[in-house]
């Protein structure tokens, strides 16, 4: 059963504005997510932020831009995308 990934509103306006590549690295993100799980692993600097939230950078360098995300409820499988914008931004 896949997972169910929603992007929170301020994350959505986020997105909007970062560059194409990395709309379409986070796009690879969510589907990888909806497929395997809200623990990615295998994406670049991923870590766990604390109980059910997680991160990982979209694109190193300057600006370096990250994703951070958080399961909602578990016996659903729901994961919502809180924050998708610069390293110096991010939530954490």
């Amino acid at each position: 059963m896949n997972w169910h990934v929603t992007i929170h509103a301020k994350a959505q306006k986020n997105i909007a504005k970062l560059p194409g590549r990395v709309q379409k690295t986070l796009a690879f993100l969510l589907r990888e997510i909806e497929i395997n799980g809200p623990a990615r692993g295998n994406w670049p600097n991923y870590g766990k932020l604390g109980k059910d939230k997680y991160h990982c950078h979209l694109k190193k360098g300057q600006p370096t831009y990250v994703a951070v995300w958080q399961v909602i409820d578990k016996e659903i499988r729901l994961v919502e995308v809180t924050y998708a914008g610069t390293h110096e931004k991010a939530p954490y």
